[in-house]
């Protein structure tokens, strides 16, 4: 895209709309998710494409429920819903289209391209999709027997690592996006075919549902950092908020390293911030208010009032004039739905058991999920700009905040910032556990267990990040948790 003459937001979005159809497993076309862009000299925006309540004209239905509960191992061990009933209405291309139209420099046919080029003649099976198809292709996707065919050879056995994938239907399917633009995913043949798909196996994504879609365009979260200005996803999404309290909480007392104490107040932090989140954030309806009143505890340095009252992609961009684009989707598990001849696999976010504790009786067809997702920029007043963002459900905004702490106030290399290890704060097995990677002094502590993983774990997010300074110029770099890449052009 840079050497087509396009900008930061053409990389980005092209990036994502191939790895959205070569990631199988690990995302899907019909995922959903947010665009943070950042001019320079202008003000930052979140265009928000994510999942919506699906329902839009049905009448009450008792037997409709929300799809099928599986188990997987996956994560040590996890529950989700799967199938039609688990898929919500999908805002991803719709988000694509905004920021392209906004922001971009390029033809929207021109950023599909490098998606249909990949797709035309088979992908290779990537480690990291490999990896999550050993535990999600017999339970999510063997259902469905298009994607079941296009995840296996010619001789029936399941694809492994390195080999072909050759999803039927799909590079026309991206033709017809590219040609009609993302409409075509909404009120088009593909919309069509979704909804009768989805409505056929007793899910709930209708025609109106599809029709009525549209991305909103959001004002960030504003975070001041140690000279730096943090931009974020805002409310009704919960990541960005949990993200900004934490940065907030860590730097009211500087960190000096990663020895015992400063994981300890990591830790602290997280359960805290994590905590208020379950209490507040992941009730459906209007969280503008409890958000609010976390941000303003947070900037106080005390959360203590409050808590006494509970398969992702992200690709990250910056261009030589100072434009960042930072750009998270997923399809949640998969629920392994294909549109059927358009190889395009349908997300899951109705079932991601973690995100709707209090169930999804309470929201109306309209209503946007929870999402935890999070991708951000920061800003410097020398003009230095930071794009980045991380896929891994719960464990984003923790990844996120310890790899800003490591670059912005700790002076870590942007590399070695992300490779860090790093802790995260659960329920595991019914006990609150400090879950983390090799390289950290992590004991039990404060009534928190410790879950040491072996080695550095895709558990842990997946965090991509692009820099540019007007004197030092672009850095990059990816997560060696995940298969990325970075890449830099037009500057010939």
């Amino acid at each position: 895209m840079a050497d087509a003459g396009g900008n930061a937001v053409d990389a980005a979005l092209a990036a994502t709309l191939a790895a959205s159809v070569t990631e199988p497993g690990m995302i899907g076309p019909g995922c959903s998710g947010f665009v943070t862009v950042w001019p320079a000299g202008a003000e930052p925006v979140v265009i928000d494409g994510y999942a919506e309540m699906p329902g839009r004209g049905l009448s009450p239905d008792p037997e409709r429920g929300f799809g099928r509960r599986i188990s997987m191992a996956y994560g040590g061990g996890m529950e989700t819903l799967v199938g039609a009933g688990s898929v919500a209405t999908p805002g991803g291309f719709a988000a694509f289209g905004e920021a392209s139209t906004r922001y971009g420099a390029l033809p929207w046919a021109e950023v599909v391209a490098p998606a249909i080029a990949e797709t035309e003649h088979g992908f290779p099976l990537s480690p990291v999709a490999a990896a999550y198809l050993a535990y999600a292709a017999e339970p999510i996707f063997d259902a469905d027997p298009e994607g079941a065919a296009a995840l296996r050879g010619p001789d029936g056995a399941r694809l492994t690592e390195g080999d072909t994938v050759v999803v039927p239907g799909l590079a026309d399917a991206l033709r017809l996006v590219a040609e009609e633009g993302p409409s075509a995913f909404y009120t088009g043949e593909i919309g069509r075919r979704m909804a009768g798909a989805v409505l056929a196996g007793g899910g709930r994504v209708t025609h109106r549902d599809l029709a009525e879609y549209r991305a909103e365009v959001r004002e960030p979260l504003l975070t001041d950092v140690d000279g730096w200005t943090v931009a974020t996803n805002p409310a009704p999404a919960i990541g960005g908020a949990v993200l900004a309290a934490m940065l907030l909480l860590l730097g009211d007392h500087p960190f000096s390293g990663w020895g015992a104490d400063e994981v300890r107040r990591m830790a602290e932090v997280q359960r805290q911030v994590l905590g208020y989140r379950a209490r507040h954030l992941d009730d459906p309806g209007d969280r503008s208010r409890p958000v609010d009143e976390l941000l303003a505890a947070a900037r106080l340095g005390d959360l203590a009032p409050l808590l006494e009252s509970g398969s992702t992609v992200h690709t990250s961009a910056v261009d030589s004039d100072g434009l960042a684009c930072s750009i998270t989707v997923s399809a949640g598990y998969g629920s392994g739905v294909v549109v059927p001849g358009t190889g395009l696999w349908l997300n899951n976010s109705l079932g991601e058991l973690e995100l709707q504790p209090h169930g999804l009786e309470r929201l109306r067809p309209g209503d946007r999920l929870a999402s935890n997702m999070a991708p951000t920029i920061a800003r410097r007043g020398d003009g230095t700009v930071l794009a980045v963002g991380s896929p891994g459900a719960s464990r984003i905004t923790t990844a996120l905040a310890q790899v800003l702490l490591n670059f912005i106030h700790l002076g870590l290399s942007l590399g070695d910032a992300v490779a860090h290890p790093r802790l995260h704060v659960e329920v595991f097995e019914g006990r609150p556990t400090i879950s983390h990677e090799p390289g950290l002094p992590v004991e039990p502590w404060g009534g928190l267990s410790a879950r040491r993983f072996p080695g550095p774990s895709m558990y842990f997010g997946g965090v991509g990040a692009a820099l540019w300074g007007p004197q030092a110029g672009h850095f990059a770099a990816t997560d060696p948790r995940r298969s990325g890449a970075t890449a830099l052009a037009g500057t010939a």
